[in-house]
């Protein structure tokens, strides 16, 4: 109940102490800082500085921001469940830049304690997906689940292999959004589970990218073998991935087909 009383008045209460906080301080001009007096400014910054400050540490790419960043996140647990937190936002893109391990491990533990929530919740997922965390099996649930397809995708990219988990994956290869179905099959793959196998070969034909290339290395069969070779052949930028796709998987045909992928790369370096 008092969480729900927190939600209830969560946009007025942020939206007020930030414009009470703005309008008694001059705008900082965030390039102008050193390090240590960025650091010091960012866990109690108003509404406008807050992403000035955080895109300054990005751009910086200062790990040592990241406490700081982590913060300022939490100053705002158990707010945002309908619209979004613009700080906690500000904070999760720049964790997402500066990356490295404390960064990755500062998104993924404010996911699993609820820190973010609603909207702000996706831009975490997102965030953590992009710094490739990994989530306990029941945050991983919970996104699963989650109503907003770009949640539910990223999701899958920070999947471990777990029973629970790759159960969860399994079902996710018939959902109605395609960008989640590609990104459950990838996930499937990279774990090598043959689940994954009709959809990998699919999405080949249709619609390949480098991450369904490398999805297909742990679980390729000899057709999959043959669509790899053929997207070399007919899409160039892809040869280096389907290179790298053939040459881990033991099997005498890739070792061919990656063969002839070396001699068209060789003959159309020759032809330019």
């Amino acid at each position: 109940m008092i969480e729900r009383q927190l939600d209830l008045f969560s946009d007025i209460d942020v939206q007020t102490a930030s414009h009470a906080q703005h309008s008694t301080q001059r705008p900082v001009i965030a390039a102008d800082l050193d390090d240590a007096a960025l650091i010091a400014a960012i866990p109690r910054a108003s509404l406008v500085d807050s992403a000035a400050l955080a895109a300054e540490a990005a751009r910086r790419r200062l790990a040592a921001a990241v406490p700081a960043l982590a913060a300022l996140c939490r100053r705002f647990t158990g707010f945002g469940a309908d619209r979004p937190v613009r700080e906690q936002e500000s904070a999760l893109r720049a964790l997402a830049a500066i990356g490295g391990p404390e960064a990755t491990q500062a998104v993924s533990g404010m996911i699993g304690r609820a820190v973010v929530q609603g909207p702000t919740l996706v831009i975490a997922a997102t965030a953590a997906a992009q710094m490739n965390a990994t989530l306990p099996a029941e945050v991983l649930g919970s996104l699963f689940r989650h109503p907003d397809p770009v949640a539910r995708a990223a999701a899958c990219r920070c999947a471990r292999p777990l029973p629970e988990v790759m159960t969860l994956l399994v079902g996710l290869l018939g959902d109605h959004d395609r960008t989640v179905a590609s990104s459950a099959a990838c996930a499937l793959g990279r774990m090598g589970r043959s689940e994954a196998r009709p959809a990998l070969k699919k999405l080949l034909r249709e619609q390949p990218s480098r991450e369904i290339v490398e999805a297909v290395a742990a679980i390729g069969d000899e057709e999959c073998m043959v669509l790899l070779g053929r997207l070399a052949r007919e899409r160039p930028a892809f040869a280096s991935a389907v290179l790298d796709a053939l040459e881990s998987i033991d099997h005498p045909r890739a070792n061919v087909i990656a063969a002839a992928v070396r001699r068209d790369a060789k003959s159309a370096g020759g032809r330019g």
